[in-house]
């Protein structure tokens, strides 16, 4: 059983990957600025500001893993990075891995790029997508003693688009997955099966990886 704490765990991706680790086993802390108006039954939820980390006390003691799914949107759309920033000088030279949930946009369309971010992204979604490739350059340039990984959720991604538990996907390495017709899509809660997998079975060490059908 691993220790795992969630950062963002009223969202979507942060929900799906508490429900999924609680289902195997998992001790799972949740850590969100409002209480869960419909909590994951055997997780434990914190409320507190990861804005400010040493508030959150023992939160992060003993952890295997810290999943990362904030989204630079409303009052924390110019917050993130610096909350990054926190968790690596916090985590770096311990035994807990950092785990980062991106977008699509940084995500290569082929081996050896471009990215998708290059290839007429959407101007709504460019701030996020950059939020996410800068992120993932932090980590990169992180000190050798920080275990992480940065996982890319398909291109349709969404609670719009919520799509069932199929018990599957793929990992694409560097490049965006897509299917036999060209689309580009995974569920939450199969991609939250992605994330679990990572932590049980570590195979992208200080690494990223992209998931879809």
């Amino acid at each position: 059983m691993a220790r795992i704490v969630v950062l963002g765990g009223t969202g979507y991706a942060g929900r799906h990957i508490i429900s999924e680790a609680v289902s195997r086993g998992h001790e799972v802390i949740s850590v969100s600025r409002s209480a869960p108006s419909n909590p994951v039954d055997g997780a434990l939820s914190v409320q507190g500001s990861v804005l400010d980390l040493a508030s959150l006390g023992d939160v992060f003691d003993h952890a295997d893993a810290v999943v990362s799914t904030l989204s630079p949107r409303g009052d924390m759309e110019h917050e993130v990075l610096g909350v990054l920033e926190g968790l690596i000088a916090k985590l770096a030279g311990t035994s807990t891995r950092l785990g980062v949930v991106g977008g699509a946009g940084g995500s290569l369309v082929a081996p050896g790029g471009p990215r998708l971010f290059d290839q007429g992204f959407p101007e709504e979604y460019k701030h996020e997508a950059q939020v996410g490739i800068d992120s993932l350059a932090r980590l990169e340039r992180s000190d050798a003693g920080l275990d992480w990984f940065f996982i890319h959720p398909a291109e349709v991604f969404g609670p719009w688009v919520e799509g069932e538990r199929t018990g599957r996907y793929r990992d694409g390495g560097d490049v965006i997955v897509r299917d036999a017709e060209g689309q580009s899509f995974i569920s939450g809660a199969d991609f939250a099966i992605a994330v679990v997998d990572e932590i049980e079975q570590p195979k992208h060490h200080r690494g990223r990886f992209t998931v879809g059908y």
